[in-house]
Formats: structure tokens, sequence, C-alpha cells
């Protein structure tokens, strides 16, 4: 998984600028959050998070296709 600079912000960071971050999200797709120099969490903007879950949802149809 290749992950952007620009797309990493500190646990810190988030709490103190969360629309500045909630933007970042939405112009990278998703930013990663650390806490202490390690991966905390990601936060997605709302399309990613829909791609995603459209893949995953079309993705468990064709498995469910293949087991019958």
């Amino acid at each position: 998984m290749k992950i952007i600079t620009e797309a990493i912000v500190s646990n810190s960071e988030m709490i103190k600028n969360y629309k500045a971050c909630r933007e970042k999200a939405e112009t990278f797709g998703k930013i990663f959050i650390l806490r202490n120099s390690q991966p905390d969490a990601v936060l997605f903007s709302v399309s990613e998070y829909k791609r995603l879950s459209d893949f995953l949802e079309n993705l468990e149809g064709k498995e469910g296709k293949d087991l019958l």
C-alpha cells in the first residue's frame, strides 16, 4: 500500500484541526492518523468509503455465486 506523506496527520493535529483534516481526506480519499508515531486510525472521505463498500458488496456477491 502506497501512503502519500501529505495524507498523514498526527492525532493531536486531528484533534486541533478536524475541519482541515476532513478536507484533506476529501482531497486524498483517506488520511492516516498517527499516535506516538504509530498508525492509529484511517479517516475516509464519504466518496472513498462508498467506493470501497460497493466494491466489497460486489465481491461478496461474486463469492456467494461461486459457492453455489
